[in-house]
């Protein structure tokens, strides 16, 4: 996993890890926030939410077409100071009325733009370091360990969130809706970090940069391109960019309406055993046994073998030591601490996924990146089954809301955590396959301006996601849940139907 990977990738990703940290950390409380400090409705909150979402991933089309123009470098940096501002303006407490909307929305549109320069920009710059032909064959686990480092700052978000909201009202006394704003402040320290890293360990990935203007040399050399091919890729990457709109509209609700259901439907608090998974630090002693085991199957030597095993030990004493001590302590569940567990699933689950498709490559089976992106949307609808499952008994939201507290109906967590978990095999079929297929197939003129065409379809995805605020009220769950398991089929039968036109060009 971790071999013949170049150096530039963990530098790209420890400072992509820093700015999602803080990204995260805001979106695990956005939506709640924007219902309790305005007073908007479901619907309304979403369609902020969702339009945010929609920009973040909207707006690197125009990033990469900059970089393309200007270097992905420059573009990079100046992403960050954006974003920094935004994040910044973010944070301060306004208030509920028309001026802290508009600072809002001000702040909103910068952090958009920002992330328009980074995101994208970025991501090509993690795709360059493999045109060099002594890491081609480590494309897409590159991608994967990039992917994962992103989910390193997510998972640390929800609880870095909730934590500091709660320093916030009880021992600064401020309350529940100003506690907000330091969740969303968390991000300038993550930004400064962020940007330490980048120039700290420039000179690993100086040379993909492509600064055009003043670094000639660092030029690729344009060869002829064929028009019918160059039209074959741009045609198929816009055929899987289609598709992915309804993987990420299914996706992100993740931060709306399975917020909301954490929120509303959950049991509000939880003991034993099953409080264990709520504590991040049980999650990450769970993420080191996965690699410790892989250590002791794939190890080498004895040496390495004997640590991992040690390693192992150790963590299940602790997780032995951390149950022992919470016995009998109940623990009230925050809603946005759900959203820890789509990251650690990632982190936990990228080896497992790059280990079975080793296997399937060393037998001449593995699937094709398209066709991995087509299972991924079964997997996606495949999550919302077990949403239908624990929603069947429960009242609609308008209901639940309206009902009298011992009249209200509520799901055990295991239902949203098996979700997540459904979800993220889903995503890692999905979204590292998916940008690392950009990478591949896109036209040398063109990368960045077809990364940012990922983007664009991540960012139509994420506009989609406020149909799930609009349908949260008076239909029953299962419905809601039912319509993302039906648009996730017939994106994958579609997918299968353009199949062959796919892997011509992969």
């Amino acid at each position: 996993m971790f071999e013949n990977q170049p150096k530039g990738l963990y530098a790209l990703a420890l400072a992509n890890t820093g700015e999602r940290f803080g990204y995260y950390t805001m979106l695990a409380v956005f939506a709640l926030f924007l219902r309790e400090n305005f007073g908007l409705a479901p619907g309304t909150a979403g369609a902020i939410y969702s339009t945010f979402l929609a920009l973040v991933y909207f707006l690197p089309l125009f990033g990469g077409m900059m970089a393309d123009k200007f270097g992905y470098g420059k573009m990079v940096t100046i992403g960050i100071l954006i974003m920094f501002l935004g994040y910044l303006m973010l944070s301060v407490p306004l208030g509920g009325d028309l001026v802290a909307m508009i600072g809002m929305i001000a702040a909103l549109l910068l952090i958009s733009f920002g992330t328009g320069l980074f995101k994208g920009n970025l991501q090509v710059m993690v795709g360059n370091l493999y045109d060099e032909a002594r890491f081609s064959t480590s494309r897409d686990s590159g991608f994967s360990i990039f992917y994962m480092a992103i989910n390193i700052g997510a998972l640390f978000a929800p609880t870095a969130a909730v934590k500091i909201m709660e320093w916030a009202e009880t021992s600064l006394g401020y309350s529940h809706a100003d506690a907000y704003h330091f969740a969303f402040a968390v991000a300038c320290v993550s930004l400064v970090l962020s940007i330490a890293i980048y120039y700290g360990f420039r000179s690993t990935f100086r040379h993909v940069e492509s600064d055009k203007k003043k670094d000639a040399a660092a030029k690729v050399v344009d060869e002829p391109e064929d028009p019918k091919d160059t039209k074959d890729r741009v045609v198929a990457l816009c055929l899987v960019f289609a598709v992915v709109i309804f993987f990420w509209m299914a996706f992100h609700q993740n931060g709306l309406t399975l917020t909301y259901f954490a929120d509303e439907f959950v049991t509000p608090t939880v003991t034993g055993a099953a409080a264990m998974p709520f504590d991040v630090i049980n999650l990450v002693l769970c993420i080191v046994m996965v690699y410790g085991l892989f250590s002791l199957v794939q190890g080498k030597t004895a040496k390495t073998k004997s640590i991992a095993a040690v390693v192992i030990v150790a963590c299940l004493g602790v997780l032995c030591y951390q149950y022992t001590a919470s016995e009998g302590q109940e623990v009230a569940l925050a809603a946005p601490i759900f959203q820890q567990f789509n990251p650690a699933f990632v982190v936990a689950l990228t080896p497992v996924s790059l280990a079975i498709f080793g296997w399937l490559a060393s037998k001449g089976k593995e699937p094709s990146a398209p066709r991995k992106i087509a299972y991924g949307m079964l997997v996606a609808g495949a999550a919302y089954l077990i949403m239908v499952a624990g929603s069947v008994s429960l009242l609609s939201p308008d209901a639940q809301a309206a009902a009298a507290d011992v009249d209200k109906t509520f799901a055990s967590p295991n239902y949203l955590i098996g979700t997540y978990l459904v979800l993220t095999f889903g995503e890692l079929l999905l979204s590292p396959m998916g940008i690392s297929f950009v990478s591949k197939v896109a036209p040398a003129k063109l990368k960045g301006t077809m990364m940012g065409g990922w983007f664009v379809a991540t960012a139509l995805g994420n506009f989609l996601v406020s149909v799930g605020g609009f349908l949260w009220g008076g239909l029953p769950l299962w419905i809601v849940w039912t319509v993302f398991i039906v648009l996730c089929l017939l994106s994958a039968a579609f997918m299968f139907a353009v199949m062959k036109r796919l892997e011509k060009v992969a």
